[in-house]
């Protein structure tokens, strides 16, 4: 236990979110120090203020994408920062300004989360500008030096990536196999005598949305960086060669799926499913020990074979079967070819923080560009969204409103010198969404007022200048480590850093704090009843979207398996990319679901009746999964009734999905270009089983199907 938490320390200081907690510190601080130096330090605060809306930007990914988005986040800060200065005077312009910035920058959303970004540090720079009291012939040096501070940041930051320019995907793949350790511990609860199956199946599907989150940033960093996928480096190769695996190795994983319920009744007085667990669970911890290998830039030796272990689990199931022979052991010995392959490709991955992979012939055939999405910034995507059936459209005009009216009460109620916290917590809590919105705004009071009452007691009983600064510098260094990881500890660490440097500046501590959380309640109140009042988007209204994307995702996963069993060559770059698109947009659903369960009770339609839908969905890609794992490789008598079955699946998940219409464009294209196949008719509950394996799954998959239509209907009712 001792060893597990010292190692969760040491990831996170290993971490992305450590080293980009620190690369924001430095960058932030080290313009200050030296403008102070020079006795300097109000033009040191505008040259790190630039800095510091930047880095907002400098989120993980790509190196060209990172340096494309912060030289036009330095642009546009430039930009918004001149136009400020020169009409912050005329609050009647100024309010107009914030207006028409707040909906323009918010409507970035369109393009993505990295655009959205980019709009947020514009609208930052807004907000910091506006009670910063200039003189016009102040305005364009001031904002010059921010300018000039974003530069400095962009500069800054690519310097770390060129120096090490695999350490991201490092951070990032070591992180992402950390996340895949935890489902496969999620997946041993599965056989735990203890453990309730609904509750299980709660955590893993909530634990797939952050697995599903994990792999795209990865594929992101590895398939969208040249050096990375084209270099034969040893470390590139790792790279790319553990995350193939890894993805393979959560197909493996996630196929393992049964009737529970069964497996219970049956083994479970045997001790054999509890041992499956235990042995399950040990190779999580050795799968969270490469995580923290590859994470760390370490070689990782394997304590635990596991061979011993997998003979005797061998030996027992052999001794269940000859005990009672009417008892069939199918499934078991199933589960143990499952984790015997589990335990080898761990054996490979560990094998590649030792020494240099021979030869990448597993992603040599890999498409990469392929298994990435690619984001249109096409102005058309702007305009068509103007529109009240668009989400972001509808979120850009409730930003908008809601900062005018925060605007009008800072210039009217809330009048102090730093009012312009109200219009920094609209913008920081106010979310396309209700439940991002509710959690936001819950974290942001609590962090506040927490770290306001850290920071008056570190004033009040600390009150060396020199302490206080290497305070200031521990909490400013966690704030952003935590920006990402944990917003309301980040906020913790804020508000007495926040305070600390009010204090060198010679404001008044008592007014500042009372100042602070009045705004900050104050904007907190109007962002969350906004989201009732102003153009409300509710998750249930996004969901018919998301069962589309994912009936058809998984329609287009079984067809790989039909083509198959039509005698069709294996394509691994096709079955890959269809079992990616599942992945992802059973995250997606599964994300949707978790927000709406937030969501006012009077919003949550159908709420049982989703939740089935999506473990239903869980189980099909997993029986999927486990039929592509274990097609005979030879045609059999059996493979006409199979492939029956596995066409009917097929035409029962397309009526479904014409049930849920009408459907995006996009998805209309991938929908039309599945093979329409002659419906046949079903298996009748009298016809013989020949009890195969394939057959079995093939009937469980049409069962789910069936299942999902019937959920469905209920959904529409």
């Amino acid at each position: 236990m001792l060893q597990l938490s010292t190692r969760k320390i040491s990831s996170f200081f290993y971490s992305q979110y450590f080293s980009d907690g620190l690369r924001i510190t430095l960058g932030v601080l080290i313009p200050v120090l030296l403008f102070n130096g020079f006795n300097q330090l109000a033009d040191g605060v505008s040259f790190a203020l630039g800095a510091l809306c930047v880095s907002v930007v400098d989120s993980p990914g790509p190196a060209i994408q990172k340096r494309n988005s912060m030289i036009v986040c330095c642009l546009l800060i430039l930009l918004v920062s001149l136009l400020t200065g020169f009409i912050q005077h005329n609050p009647f312009f100024l309010g107009i300004e914030i207006v028409l910035l707040a909906f323009f920058f918010s409507m970035f959303a369109v393009y993505g989360n990295r655009a959205s970004s980019i709009g947020t540090c514009a609208l930052l720079i807004m907000i910091f500008m506006i009670e910063k009291r200039m003189q016009p012939q102040e305005v364009v040096t001031s904002s010059l030096l921010i300018f000039a501070g974003g530069i400095w940041y962009t500069i800054f930051s690519l310097t770390f990536f060129r120096i090490r320019p695999y350490r991201a995907a490092q951070q990032a793949l070591g992180e992402c196999i950390s996340e895949v350790a935890k489902y496969l511990r999620l997946k041993a609860d599965f056989y735990a005598e203890k453990t309730n199956i609904d509750e299980d199946y709660k955590n893993l599907v909530s634990q797939q949305i952050n697995v599903s989150q994990h792999q795209d940033a990865v594929r992101e960093l590895l398939f969208k960086t040249r050096a990375i996928v084209k270099e034969s480096t040893h470390t590139s190769r790792m790279l790319i060669l553990t995350f193939v695996d890894l993805v393979d190795l959560f197909d493996q994983i996630t196929y393992t799926h049964y009737d529970y319920e069964n497996l219970r009744k049956s083994f479970l007085e045997t001790g054999v499913l509890e041992e499956i667990s235990k042995l399950i669970h040990k190779m999580a911890e050795e799968m969270e020990q490469i995580g923290f290998a590859v994470q760390s830039n370490k070689k990782h030796k394997r304590t635990n074979i596991h061979n011993s272990e997998l003979e005797q689990l061998k030996s027992h199931i052999d001794q269940i079967g000859a005990e009672d022979q009417q008892k069939s052991t199918l499934f078991l010995k199933k589960i143990l070819v499952n984790i015997r392959n589990i335990n080898q490709q761990l054996v490979d991955m560990a094998s590649y923080t030792n020494e240099v992979p021979k030869t990448a012939e597993k992603a040599s055939n890999l498409e990469f560009s392929r298994f990435v999405t690619h984001q249109d910034y096409a102005p058309r995507l702007f305009f068509e969204n103007l529109t009240f059936k668009s989400a972001s459209f509808k979120h850009a005009l409730r930003v908008a409103i809601v900062c005018g009216i925060g605007f009008t009460l800072a210039k009217t109620v809330a009048t102090g010198h730093h009012s312009y916290w109200i219009l920094l917590t609209i913008i920081v809590i106010l979310k396309p969404g209700f439940s991002l919105t509710k959690q936001r705004n819950f974290q942001r009071l609590i962090g506040t007022l927490a770290g306001g009452l850290i920071g008056v007691l570190i004033l009040l009983f600390i009150p060396d200048k020199t302490i206080q600064f290497f305070i200031m510098l521990f909490l400013m260094l966690f704030t952003y480590s935590f920006l990402r990881l944990n917003y309301v500890v980040s906020v913790i660490f804020m508000t007495p850093y926040v305070l600390i440097v009010f204090g060198f500046l010679g404001v008044d501590l008592i007014h500042t704090v009372e100042e602070r959380v009045l705004d900050t309640v104050i904007g907190s109140a109007l962002a969350f009843s906004s989201i009732f009042i102003l153009f409300p988007s509710w998750e249930s209204d996004q969901l018919h979207g998301n069962l589309i994307k994912v009936l058809i995702s998984n329609q287009a996963y079984l067809k790989t398996i039909t083509e198959r069993l039509c005698g069709a060559p294996f394509n691994a770059v096709e079955y890959k990319l269809a079992r990616k698109d599942v992945y992802v947009e059973s995250g997606n659903l599964s994300a949707t679901f978790e927000r709406m369960i937030s969501e006012p009770k009077s919003k949550q339609k159908h709420i049982k009746d989703l939740h089935k839908f999506v473990v239903l969905n869980h189980m099909l890609s997993s029986a999927i999964a486990a039929i592509a794992a274990n097609l005979p490789d030879k045609n059999s008598n059996n493979l006409q009734v199979s492939l029956k079955m596995a066409r009917h699946a097929q035409i029962i998940l397309r009526e479904t999905v014409k049930k849920l219409g009408p459907l995006t464009e996009t998805d209309a294209k991938i929908f039309s270009s599945e093979t329409e196949a002659n419906p046949v008719e079903n298996s009748s509950d009298n016809e013989q089983a020949d009890g195969s394996f394939l057959e079995d799954q093939l009937r469980f998959i049409l069962k789910i199907c069936v299942d999902i239509g019937k959920v469905t209907d209920v959904i529409l009712s």
